[in-house]
């Protein structure tokens, strides 16, 4: 279009006066109502989507090279930069003019590196181990004109803002109903008269712990100003003792006085206090500063009940972006001396640890118990002060026990403060996994966590991939943008190109949070600056992505359309579907795109014959692609589009760590974590594995009987046979054997629910593997209140009629099995530790079934953890049994799901 437009203005009387064609560029009004310059010339109207059908030339006003980046940047990481230049925050500004100097000297590294240097850094070697609607008239350039009906009369008083955009939407002219502002005062006068006081309670954390006694504002009943002028906060700790990283937290709530039983309502038990707005922020600013001053701070909606003192101190610190409807909170902080106020250097707090260290003894007492708990125990008061008082020998012989003593510092008094940061500075080296916990939110003090992430570095960049998903978590738990956890991960994926492309979709995939849109914005922009080869890799990536996500549109339109007739449906939406896969635009973007499941693979082209949706509610695509590497062999992802694939992911990461564990233990259970990856709101791919089927379609294949199927104890065996023969029919019943133990193990323990014949699969090789973890940690699916899933891991008599090979009674084939599945189990125990900080480290990533220490607790209890191996095998033999026992009950469910399957189909 705009050579064309060049060539077309050279017939205007003042065309000279343009000068130069690459002196000008287009701009449009985007999505976001934002003015967008459209740097990249490259870039399709159908990809820039412009909110009205109008270019505008603009003459450029910067390098050119400057622009264009900044421009592919602010599309590949879904938040344009100008909304970053707009954001009036010093913090903001320091950090991003830091991280654009430390990315130009980074670029700069990269041009001095050898071929091989490069090659390894991009290409590492992979080792075993809503938008609103447009409205304008036609294709004219002004909106349409709007009329607005207003009536003088005192009916009623609208909610204004939904029902003009419900008006524009529909195309009707608004009502609007002018009254007097006495009215309105009157409105808001009987409200607040019914809620009686509306009360502010603050508290200041340190992490979950609270500090000091929580204040409470109180404000007597009827006010209608809603502030609290003659009220001050005050809390019964010196400025002296306030940690650095101290938080002040905040909710707003009202006292209900008396309220009447209304005839209507069948519910007489209410609430003292309704809905509770919360926002938090912190005490010191990025720069170590004492806050002073007014700010205003918008709150969040609610949070979960349990919260002590109505305060939640694990949320934000940032507040809430959508200020329109938020509760805004005005605050003052006091100057409390004529010259501001700052944290003292770490010099001078170990001044103050060597002073306190003149004046006092150590004593050596026996803490091996308290020592060696797992991270859920809580400590009592009288244990803290036995731990704090013997510091120096849990130095000594319980290094790896740090983070119960970082749990044991009274942390509101300056003097305990100083005398850890100096023993600290003498700690020994945690090991990576040991170090991971003082990330937690329980850990908050900026040098436990520049120590922690100095143990990360000692990691490979295979463990460190292994963790990537909870060190990208844990940034929420960081309340200032320029910290040591940042700087790692950038540093470590700027060395790294694997690494640096699954932080880049952790990241990529939650930029739609409220909470988290900036930081992760800001960190995104870091990485592609200092990553600049990188970025149109990764943009083919994104537009595929997007890609797919009109053709699920396109299907789950075409699906609602025909939904009467069902087989007429399914031939015209998969027509429409493979015809959109081969028009130009979608093809060329999709073809030659690195796999974001796995950025060693390249996708070629896609097999549009082999492609097609799959019949559940958010109608997921199966698309297949060619691939050239493979000698014309075939790959297949599954895009889906409206659900949420962090838990799967979640769940498929924990599978991955529990192969590598049992395999350093020389123990290989071939396990298929196959990949998993979300890539946005409530989207993402899966990775199909080749030459597998389900148990279900296995089952149905030998019997045509839905009711039957679940019945057939030859089926899985015989179609074992069907694809191996002699010495590979061995081997395929020794993968089943060894697989079929491992993940016995894994849900047994994982708590994983919901299982079915549709969700355990089977390759012809003989491995056997799980899919579809919806539900965890024991959170099973209930009916009529009863939980249909009794036995704590799925072990049916057709899995062990495969076992042994046909058969009948429990033979040595059947004894190894166990033994494999007792040794698995007491591998995992070893390392409990470990998974229940992983989970930890997930609880504010918004998952349904992973909200709250409790969740955690299941695996405590499954790992059977603060008992001896010899309970703990006890235990789990106890569950074996019970599994055999029930395991008719399994295939009574499993028919039931058959049935109730072949009803729907």
């Amino acid at each position: 279009v705009y050579p064309l437009l060049w060539k077309q203005a050279q017939s205007f009387p003042l065309f000279p006066a343009l000068g130069e064609m690459e002196s000008h560029m287009f701009e449009c009004v985007n999505q976001a109502a934002v003015h967008e310059e459209l740097e990249d010339e490259t870039r399709r109207l159908c990809d820039i989507r412009p909110f009205l059908p109008v270019l505008k030339l603009v003459t450029r006003n910067c390098g050119r090279a400057e622009r264009l980046l900044d421009s592919k940047i602010g599309v590949l990481i879904g938040k344009g930069l100008h909304e970053l230049d707009a954001i009036n925050d010093q913090e903001v500004k320091d950090f991003r003019s830091k991280m654009f100097r430390m990315s130009e000297e980074r670029m700069q590294r990269v041009q001095m590196m050898t071929w091989m240097e490069w090659l390894q850094a991009c290409f590492s070697p992979q080792l075993e181990t809503s938008g609103g609607a447009t409205i304008t008239d036609g294709v004219a350039e002004r909106p349409a004109d709007l009329k607005v009906i207003i009536h003088f009369d005192q009916s009623q008083v609208r909610v204004l803002h939904p029902y003009i955009r419900l008006c524009i939407q529909v195309k009707e002219p608004p009502h609007l109903t002018l009254v007097h502002t006495s009215t309105v005062k009157a409105m808001f006068d009987k409200e607040i008269s019914a809620i009686g006081a509306v009360q502010v309670r603050a508290g200041l954390f340190h992490g979950t712990e609270l500090l000091c006694k929580p204040a409470v504002s109180s404000e007597s009943s009827g006010r209608s100003d809603h502030t609290w002028k003659d009220s001050t906060l005050e809390f019964d700790i010196a400025v002296c003792d306030l940690p650095r990283m101290t938080r002040l937290c905040f909710a707003i709530y009202a006292v209900m006085d008396k309220v009447k039983k209304q005839k209507s309502t069948k519910n007489t038990h209410l609430n003292k206090y309704q809905t509770i707005p919360w926002v938090n922020t912190m005490v010191f600013d990025y720069k170590g500063q004492l806050k002073t001053g007014d700010i205003i701070l918008h709150c969040w909606s609610s949070f979960p009940d349990e919260l002590e003192e109505m305060l939640n101190p694990i949320g934000t610190i940032q507040t809430n972006p959508y200020t329109e409807n938020a509760t805004a909170l005005h605050i003052h902080f006091p100057e409390y001396s004529s010259h501001p106020i700052i944290f003292p250097p770490f010099d001078k707090i170990l001044e103050k640890a060597a002073e306190i260290a003149r004046a006092s003894d150590c004593f050596h007492i026996e803490l091996k118990e308290i020592m060696e708990r797992d991270p859920l125990s809580q400590l009592c008061e009288n244990e803290k002060d036995l731990i704090w008082t013997l510091r120096y020998d849990c130095r000594e012989n319980f290094p790896q026990s740090l983070p119960k003593l970082l749990l044991s510092v009274k942390w509101s008094k300056h003097e305990d403060m100083a005398q850890l940061q100096a023993l600290l500075q003498i700690w020994p080296k945690l090991s990576p996994r040991d170090a991971l916990e003082l990330l937690d939110f329980n850990y908050p003090d900026q040098y436990v966590r520049e120590y922690a992430v100095g143990c990360l570095s000692d990691m490979s960049d295979e463990e460190l991939s292994q963790y990537l998903l909870q060190l990208v978590q844990v940034l929420r738990y960081e309340p200032y943008y320029d910290c040591a956890l940042t700087h790692f991960l950038l540093q470590r994926a700027q060395g790294n190109r694997k690494i640096g492309h699954f932080l880049f979709w952790h990241l990529r995939s939650e930029i739609h949070m409220p909470a988290v849109s900036v930081q992760f914005a800001l960190i995104l922009e870091a990485y592609c600056r200092g990553s600049i080869p990188h970025i149109e890799v990764l943009k083919k990536q994104v537009e595929a992505l997007s890609k797919l996500k009109s053709v699920n549109e396109l299907i789950k339109l075409g699906t609602i359309k025909n939904a009467r007739s069902k087989t007429k449906e399914a031939m015209l939406t998969k027509e429409a579907m493979m015809t959109c896969l081969r028009q130009s635009g979608y093809s060329e973007t999709l073809s030659d795109l690195h796999s974001p499941l796995n950025p060693n693979i390249l996708l070629s082209g896609i097999n549009v014959e082999k492609c097609r949706y799959m019949d559940s509610k958010m109608k997921p695509l199966w698309i297949v692609y060619n691939n050239k590497l493979l000698g014309g062999d075939t790959r297949g992802i599954i895009f889906k589009n409206g659900d949420d694939l962090r838990q799967d992911m979640l769940t498929l990461q924990i599978l991955r760590l529990m192969d590598l564990l049992w395999k350093e233990a020389n123990l290989d259970l071939r396990i298929v974590p196959y990949g998993c990856l979300a890539t946005g709101d409530r989207a993402g791919l899966i990775e199909v594995v080749s030459s597998a089927d389900t148990i279900a379609n296995i089952q149905l294949t030998s019997s045509n009987v839905a009711a039957a199927a679940a019945f057939n104890k030859d089926a899985l065996l015989n179609w074992l046979k069907e694809r191996n023969s002699g010495d590979a029919l061995e081997r395929a019943i020794e993968e089943f054997t060894l697989s079929c133990a491992g993940y016995c193990v894994a849900t047994y323990v994982l708590g994983i629910g919901d299982r079915h014949s549709d969700n355990i699969m089977v390759r012809s090789t003989g491995q056997l593997f799980h899919i579809d973890f919806g539900h965890i940690l024991g959170n099973f699916k209930s009916k009529f209140g009863i939980k249909r899933e009794r036995v704590p891991f799925i072990l049916t008599h057709d899995f062990i009629h495969v076992i042994q090979q046909g058969k009948t009674g429990y033979t040595e084939k059947f004894g190894s099995f166990r033994q494999y599945c007792e040794e698995a189990y007491l591998i995992l125990r070893k390392n409990g530790t470990l998974f229940i900080t992983l989970f930890a480290l997930m609880l504010t990533a918004g998952l349904p079934e992973l909200t709250s220490v409790k969740d955690i607790q299941y695996l405590k209890d499954s790992l059977a953890l603060g008992k001896t191996d010899d309970e703990a095998l006890k235990q789990f033999r106890q569950k074996f049994d019970e599994a055999l026992r029930e395991s008719w009950t399994t295939k009574v469910n499993w028919m039931a799901h058959n049935v109730a399957k072949d009803n729907r189909s």
